[in-house]
């Protein structure tokens, strides 16, 4: 393989490299600053709020598990309610 026809493959997959790159990031709804770093679009406040409760009823879940002091059988039955509950 010659010298310019490396260069030629090598453009050719810069540039498919980049358009992937590019309908990615417009289906994650991403933008790109001067230096190539992702800008996130900002996340309404409803759709914050709803993680934020559900992060805390992980949370109390969580705690539950662990302060529990009852025999470990019904730990491993409680974490097998809550993943059939999802």
């Amino acid at each position: 393989m010659s010298f310019w026809t490396a260069v030629v493959v090598l453009a050719a997959i810069w540039a498919c490299v980049t358009l992937y790159s590019r309908r990615h990031d417009h289906h994650l709804g991403v933008t790109r600053d001067e230096d190539g770093n992702p800008i996130f679009a900002p996340r309404s406040d409803d759709e914050v709020k709803r993680e934020l409760e559900q992060l805390r009823e992980r949370v109390k879940v969580l705690e539950r598990i662990a302060i529990d002091e009852a025999r470990p059988q019904s730990l491993a039955h409680e974490i097998e309610r809550l993943r059939d509950k999802e």
